[in-house]
């Protein structure tokens, strides 16, 4: 069923599970969170966001063009500056799909709807090698860079292949099109193979990954 949504696309692929920190500042995205915490019940102070395929978070153009597929972010912290600006923490909840985005004089609004998981159960052998695979993988990157998933991996393997999606090195196409598939066996099979080419890449040359963007501090500048 449809619903509505307020909404903040941002330049990068968002994940279930992800704790997603973002510095508040645009006019439109203030209004936003100021809304958000008149809410009483902290449970429904939610927007969404989807990828942008082409443009920017802010500024007079804008995004010009959005990936469908997106979450749904419910704001957990939030810390007000005297400037009017935010620094807040959301997490994400789910998945939606962006049926129509309508401007406001204040922030963008979407028409949305939920997009559950279809797959099957996850075979438990196919969450032990991927979970093993990214072991590997976080020891080795652990010797000269930040750990790319501090803390427990998720015991769910759905929320388990959400992690990991989160945790590698992707450009942003891979990034959506694991977020667009609805099957988590299939998902953490593709995240094994590309933690398996990580691993050799990286034994041949320690270096640092290209893309680095799940560990970094989100903020739409």
């Amino acid at each position: 069923m449809a619903t509505t949504l307020p909404m903040f696309p941002l330049s990068t692929v968002l994940f279930p599970g992800a704790s997603v920190p973002l510095r508040i500042f645009e006019d439109r995205y203030t209004a936003l969170v100021r809304e958000l915490l008149d809410v009483a019940d902290p449970a429904d102070r939610v927007f969404g966001s989807v990828a942008i395929r082409e443009g920017y978070e802010v500024g007079d153009h804008g995004a010009q063009s959005l990936f469908r597929l997106g979450v749904r972010l419910q704001l957990t912290q939030h810390e007000a500056h005297e400037d009017g600006t935010f620094d807040i923490v959301a997490v994400v909840r789910d998945r939606i799909r962006l049926n129509r985005l309508t401007p406001t004089d204040t922030y963008p609004v979407g028409e949305v709807e939920d997009v559950p998981e279809t797959g099957a159960p996850v075979d438990d052998e196919v969450a032990i090698v991927a979970r093993g695979m990214f072991t590997a993988y976080r020891h080795q990157v652990g010797q000269f860079a930040t750990d790319p998933h501090p803390g427990t991996l998720p015991r769910d393997p759905g929320y388990l292949s959400w992690a990991l999606a989160a945790a590698v090195p992707l450009p942003m196409p891979e990034r959506q099109a694991l977020l667009e598939n609805d099957d988590a066996t299939d998902r953490l099979t593709r995240l094994t193979t590309l933690l398996r080419s990580e691993l050799r890449a990286l034994n041949v040359i320690p270096s640092l990954p290209a893309t680095d963007v799940a560990r970094n501090r989100f903020s739409p500048n």
